[in-house]
């Protein structure tokens, strides 16, 4: 077992080697590159289009149509729009007709307020489009077994994510393996562990009084507020070092005269791990509930549907891993060999996913790289717009089916897949260590 900072994740070096000995990918790997590459003058302005045209969270409005549209024009494909119940939701589904895995490409399409395309999404979307269309290009040539599934999945930035709420209504029910990526300016890897989060909102219900004549028959909300925002400072000394709260005063009552009979505050909670979360959410409500107790105010607290870690699939990392380095010009930074883990302290939807299924998440650098802002910030959504970063996606499609593809034609290699993924959820039920 190795530890690694955030649960104990099983390494198992037998799945390594057998998939080392396996030269699938050197046979498929050039068809995919050549398919890819003359995808992208047709996937181009589809990127400049959604880049250019930044959509919030469930509004991805034209995003959706373009795509669907896009997709609507592929052979084979048999395509859902605005998808379980969702506007912007869709599933694209290649059938072999055989039975076999089913692999699985998330498209996100939303944008930042304010921001646009400052988390570059447009490039997601362009790196899952190149990898399904791609596989099932693998899959008509070679007859291989399977189904190819590729979602347009909305609202990642978004309250409650989109691929939960797809998750939830069974859009995922017999996907085998989830596939996607993420761009950034420092590192190219497939094993990314990110964040647990939840978001709790909290509301105080007092009793108004002249503060002056008679403050004895109030019930003042904002001490209870008060009271809860210092209790869970004081716990931060005995919050574990991965652990972050924020917490913020959105409503902090009204005339100074009147004891106030309203106070409202948000907090966030980012943990190590889904275990975590669950242990700090009931620490940090205690401190909620106990201002109600010290004042006498009526508490309601709202929890909001928090994002899980992301757990990697060693197993599918290291395929992509070998398909990135076989392809020609390897770019810089390399991806780590001994499969180190990536720590990025975000959050994201997908990690839901990977609590579900077997699961890579893979980050890749853009140009100009590291001397430029990070995501979230106006010099990353001019990056993310670029040439040299599509052509960066294009690579980050080539890789995601290249490990979509062993896994259809490769008998047995899922099987390892998904002894690895009850592995590491075995892994999370362990305490932590001290």
């Amino acid at each position: 077992m190795e530890v690694d900072g955030f649960i104990l994740v099983s390494r198992e070096d037998a799945c390594q080697r057998s998939i080392s000995r396996n030269s699938s990918h050197d046979s498929f790997l050039p068809e995919i590159d050549k398919s890819v590459d003359g995808l992208g003058p047709w996937l181009l302005p589809l990127n400049q289009f959604i880049h250019d045209n930044p959509e919030l969270a469930f509004r991805e409005h034209q995003a959706h149509d373009v795509l669907t549209r896009f997709m609507r024009s592929q052979d084979g494909w048999n395509v859902v729009s605005s998808a379980y119940g969702m506007e912007t939701a869709w599933v694209a589904k290649f059938d072999s007709g055989k039975a076999g895995p089913v692999v699985s490409f998330n498209v996100e399409m939303d944008a930042l307020d304010g921001l646009g395309h400052a988390c570059g999404h447009n490039l997601i979307a362009m790196a899952s489009l190149a990898a399904g269309l791609a596989t099932a290009e693998m899959v008509r040539r070679h007859s291989l077994p399977g189904k190819v599934l590729v979602l347009g999945t909305p609202g990642e930035e978004g309250v409650g994510g989109g691929k939960i709420r797809l998750l939830e209504a069974g859009a995922y029910d017999g996907v085998d393996i989830s596939l996607i990526s993420h761009p950034g300016i420092l590192n190219n890897s497939p094993l990314v562990r990110t964040t647990a989060f939840a978001r709790l909102e909290v509301e105080y219900f007092g009793r108004a009084a002249h503060a002056a004549n008679s403050p004895w028959l109030g019930i003042n909300a904002l001490d209870a507020l008060v009271i809860a925002y210092n209790a869970v400072s004081v716990l931060r000394q005995q919050t574990m070092a991965t652990d972050v709260i924020g917490l913020s005063i959105t409503n902090g009552g009204g005339p100074t005269n009147v004891i106030h009979p309203f106070a409202a505050g948000i907090c966030v909670l980012r943990t190590a791990s889904s275990s975590r979360l669950k242990e700090l959410q009931e620490k940090v409500s205690a401190c909620f509930r106990a201002g109600a107790d010290a004042t006498g105010a009526r508490v309601e607290i709202k929890v909001t549907r928090g994002y899980a870690d992301h757990v990697p699939n060693r197993v599918l990392a290291a395929l992509y891993t070998k398909c990135w380095n076989a392809l020609p010009n390897v770019p810089d930074p390399p991806i780590p060999p001994t499969g180190e883990l990536t720590w990025v302290k975000a959050s994201t939807d997908q990690g839901n996913l990977s609590y579900a299924m077997p699961s890579v998440n893979a980050s890749f650098a853009i140009p100009p790289g590291p001397q430029k802002g990070q995501p979230h910030s106006p010099d990353f959504e001019k990056a993310s717009g670029t040439k040299l970063a599509f052509d960066r996606a294009l690579r980050v499609g080539k890789s995601l089916a290249g490990a979509a593809v062993q896994v259809l034609a490769e008998p047995g290699l899922l099987d390892q897949i998904k002894d690895q993924w009850r592995r590491d959820m075995d892994a999370l039920k362990q305490p932590l260590l001290e």
